[in-house]
């Protein structure tokens, strides 16, 4: 007989809960939650879809807090088939109005949740069509219209989170620090929710933190994700955490010497994730990996003049309903990632800068076209030329430079109260200089590299 064709995305996840049965999988405060209680909360939610009509293909977005109950609601989404948007905290009401015009069938927020479990849990069927897109991740708050990165069942099912036999080295280094892995913000990260996969798989427990401060010691927290500065601010403490195993940075580089001192004062305990929305991981430095670099991938990567494309099993198809930037970054099965880089001699990722136009602000990508043409549109302001500049809070933060009209130097508090009404507040200029004329390159094309 032929071999059964394995069931699509979440009936790996599911099997892990199975098998968990009796096992402790989710605490929040006082409440404990085992693998059979999950499942059977994912039954109900599932069973309650499916009677609002809601099936393969069909788009629901998720308004969703971070709890057991969230984390249920998107597998149970996934187990009926349906297209996945997340939609995380912090967007404007025009990304919020934006993400939920994406062909959006039912939206569900945390209010709804509580007569959603009601229902009797029925059989967990894995409804995914193979085509079909799974989730679409919105890859930018710096516009009104974020690029929605969709990817597909088949993908999904790909990945290799609740897959421990397809677990890179460096996943299976880090699972077994997963004991007590905090998730806080928002599950519809790509990185928050597929660690928690990781750490359910691994026989960890995933802790709900309420508030991330101090909570690995509150939590005896073994694990959580980080970013660069915030991993900066807990060094500069040099506190005492005898239970951390393991903190996953994420969303911007680390350079040498801050990779270096993490280890020297928190000890062996930072991994360094690299990964992008449109790819998932493409590689991780454990904490025996030069400092510096960002680990020995274990997926395909090119460098193409200076350009890192890499090709995945997870990676999305395309952005939904953008053909344009579809076609320049899905390339014959790769992606451009736009960022820049090498690989050693001994096969380390190390990177180097970035070829696209943008600013990371707390791990979150925002593109500098919408905010310069927002900053444009004030009465005072010819031209607007954007840059990111290092922040000690943030990581990165927006520094602009205006040619102004009519010899009229627009004030800075005027100009961040249009970005942060119009793209958010992540996205207003922490600096503005006035400037006669922009640098110019050969080409005769503004040369922003020249601006600082």
């Amino acid at each position: 007989m032929p071999a059964r064709e394995a069931e699509p995305f979440p009936r790996a996840v599911l099997d892990v809960l199975a098998a968990a049965a009796d096992r402790p999988v989710f605490e929040h405060g006082t409440r404990v939650v085992t693998g059979g209680d999950l499942l059977d909360l994912i039954a109900r939610i599932a069973n309650g879809f499916r009677r609002k009509g809601l099936g393969p293909g069909d788009g629901v977005a998720l308004l969703l807090g971070v709890t057991v109950e969230a984390f249920a609601t998107i597998l149970a989404a996934h187990a009926v088939g349906a297209r996945v948007v997340g939609v995380r905290p912090g967007l404007t009401d025009d990304q919020v109005r934006h993400l939920l015009g994406l062909d959006i069938k039912l939206v569900v927020e945390d209010a709804d949740l509580t007569g959603l479990r009601q229902n009797s849990p029925a059989s967990l069927l894995c409804d995914g069509r193979p085509d079909d897109i799974a989730r679409l991740i919105h890859t930018s708050g710096s516009t009104s219209a974020p690029k929605a990165c969709a990817q597909t069942y088949t993908s999904m099912t790909n990945a290799w989170a609740a897959r421990p036999e397809a677990w890179p080295p460096a996943i299976r280094e880090l699972a077994r620090r997963l004991d007590r892995y905090l998730v806080f913000g928002s599950l519809s990260s790509q990185v928050m929710f597929e660690y928690a996969v990781i750490t359910l798989t691994a026989g960890g427990v995933v802790v709900v933190a309420d508030d991330p401060a101090d909570a690995i010691t509150r939590h005896e927290a073994t694990a959580r994700v980080i970013t660069v500065p915030a991993l900066a601010k807990l060094v500069a403490r040099s506190p005492d955490l005898p239970t951390l195993r393991a903190l996953l940075v994420s969303g911007s580089p680390l350079t040498v010497e801050r990779h270096r001192e993490a280890l020297e004062v928190l000890g062996p305990v930072v991994f360094h994730g690299y990964g992008q929305t449109e790819t998932g991981m493409i590689s991780m430095a454990t904490p025996s990996d030069p400092p510096g670099t960002v680990g020995t991938p274990p997926v395909d990567v090119e460098i193409r003049d200076g350009e890192i494309y890499v090709r995945t099993p997870a990676q999305a198809c395309c952005y939904w309903g953008n053909p344009e930037e579809s076609a320049e970054v899905f390339v014959d099965g790769w992606v451009r990632t736009r960022d820049l880089g090498h690989l050693d001699a001994g096969g380390h990722l190390h990177l180097t800068g970035r070829a696209r136009d943008v600013v990371i602000v707390n791990a979150n990508l925002h593109h500098a076209g919408p905010i310069e043409q927002v900053l444009a549109e004030h009465p005072d302001v010819a031209e607007a030329y954007v840059v990111a500049v290092p922040d000690d809070d943030t990581g990165e933060a927006v520094h602009a430079f205006v040619v102004p009209r009519r010899d009229r130097e627009p004030a800075l508090t005027e100009l961040r109260v249009l970005v942060t009404a119009r793209l958010g507040a992540a996205c207003a200029p922490v600096r503005v200089t006035a400037i006669a004329e922009p640098p110019l390159a050969p080409s005769g094309k503004p040369d922003k590299r020249k601006l600082s």
